[in-house]
């Protein structure tokens, strides 16, 4: 299994620090708004890496960061009058209801900036102590200069950079390219005690303190956008190898920009989107499929006909899911059990995914697959049930458990939700015709035995419509 490192910009194998164990982190948002669908893309990547892993029997420990302080936060909390636990609170609820509406498996741990105060504090006060950082009046900065491998995973030469969009220009700092460990306090600003007076972490810090806490010293895997490779990135390496004297990552991930209509989404440009949006108009699995179609590392177009188009090739994949879970509720016992070799088909899923992620052609060969079964299907009649149950497992394994594009249970609610309403709506019928034919005590007899199982009718003119009180 191969993994493109952004560090030494080629493929290595993966070969975890401690197998089976594998630790990942994620850079997570910054909780002032909602997300929006390029941050999806990055999540959702990141989420197949990591279901692939386990697929391949890999322990996987996932840890996704919440920078619930931070200057966006601040500002949003001044202009709505609001205190700044108040906005992080209610955007970290939303992120986690909207990536969970994503399919995104849940994380091992959610770590909030807030709650590792203390843990940045102790790494700042030993980048002090090695002269990495130095203390201006109350704000401490990270000394670049004193860092020998500041730009390698950047691939930028310090000598070349200068101060510009991408760095703060501080009058304080020794050197442009300096960075703040952490910032004095402000009037009206959420602050901790600290050796350097009241205060608050830079963004930087955060990460390094809540992998190191969390993973450990050194961690296999740590992803997040292309936007975070200069300067965040590269500053989490500064800090922590400084600190720590040893290798912060093994394996640098990262995912590509999200453009929309062929432009980069701006808000200015009026094509900025919240994934919350997105999933207005589109099922997750849709989107999921949406991204799975590209390299995780290469650009992206987003447009409405590309999401449709989307949305046909992961319908394709349902139609043969519906089929499969029809055939086997049917449970058919028969001599007809067609040979078909799923094995070859899962050797291929996994040689390609074994590729750096390559999730484009394990769709391929997830359509090469039903293209098969539904040739099988269509010349044979009473197939025997255990053909079926083959097809779902190698849809659950691949499609579902590494993908995300389909899932069996979802499905199967589904059919049985529209079943219960066709029930309903035929006790319905017949409570009608009882009423016309004055037959009133099976009429109120139907009315309240479906009460009492949490379904109330409304009377009107216009007919007899229902409400589900409770839901299993």
């Amino acid at each position: 299994m191969k993994i493109y490192n952004t560090y030494t910009k080629r493929k290595e194998d993966f070969k975890p620090i401690n197998p089976p164990n594998v630790t990942m982190y994620m850079c997570g948002p910054t909780v002032y708004n909602f997300f929006h669908i390029g941050n999806a893309r990055s999540f959702v990547m990141a989420d197949v890496a990591r279901r692939y892993l386990e697929f391949k029997g890999f322990i996987v420990k996932f840890i996704m960061n919440i920078t619930d302080v931070d200057d966006n936060i601040i500002k949003k909390s001044n202009s709505e009058k609001k205190s700044t636990m108040e906005i992080s609170g209610f955007y970290t609820d939303a992120f986690l209801e909207d990536i969970g509406k994503l399919k995104i498996k849940a994380a091992s741990v959610y770590p909030k900036a807030t709650s590792h105060i203390p843990e940045m504090i102790e790494v700042i006060k030993e980048l002090e102590r090695k002269n990495f950082a130095y203390n201006v009046d109350g704000n401490v900065f990270y000394d670049v200069s004193k860092f020998s491998n500041y730009g390698m995973l950047s691939g930028k030469n310090i000598k070349d950079l200068e101060s510009g969009s991408r760095v703060d220009i501080n009058e304080e700092k020794r050197n442009p390219l300096d960075f703040a460990l952490w910032k004095k306090a402000k009037e009206g600003e959420p602050s901790w005690d600290s050796p350097w007076g009241k205060g608050r972490p830079g963004w930087h810090i955060e990460c390094s303190a809540m992998s190191t806490k969390h993973l450990g010293k050194s961690i296999d895997i740590h992803a997040g956008g292309n936007d975070l490779i200069f300067p965040h990135h590269e500053n989490e390496i500064a800090q922590s190898e400084a600190c720590f004297e040893q290798q912060f990552v093994k394996y640098w991930m990262h995912f590509g920009f999200l453009n929309i209509q062929n432009e980069k989404m701006s808000k200015s440009l009026g094509n900025f989107f919240t994934a919350r949006e997105v999933l207005e108009k589109y099922p997750a699995e849709a989107i999921r499929f949406f991204f799975a179609q590209t390299n995780y590392g290469g650009p992206l177009n987003f447009s409405d006909e590309l999401l449709n188009s989307a949305q046909k090739g992961y319908e394709k994949i349902l139609n043969l899911a519906e089929k499969i879970e029809s055939e086997i509720n049917l449970n058919t016992k028969s001599d007809v059990i067609p040979d078909f070799d799923e094995k070859k088909y899962y050797a291929d899923f996994e040689r390609v995914m074994d590729d750096d992620f390559n999730s484009p052609q394990a769709i391929a060969v997830i359509f090469d697959f039903i293209r098969a079964a539904n040739k099988i299907i269509s010349e044979n009649n009473n197939i025997d049930s255990i053909f079926y149950r083959r097809l779902k497992k190698f849809l659950k394994d691949t499609a579902e458990d590494v993908l995300g594009i389909i899932y069996f249970d979802d499905m199967n609610k589904q059919i049985n939700n529209n079943l219960e309403n066709e029930l309903i709506e035929l006790l319905i019928s017949i409570r009608e015709f009882s009423k016309k034919d004055k037959n009133f005590i099976l009429a109120d007899k139907i009315r309240d035995e479906l009460s009492k199982i949490g379904i109330t009718l409304q009377d009107s003119k216009a007919g007899t419509t229902f409400k589900k009180i409770i839901t299993n």
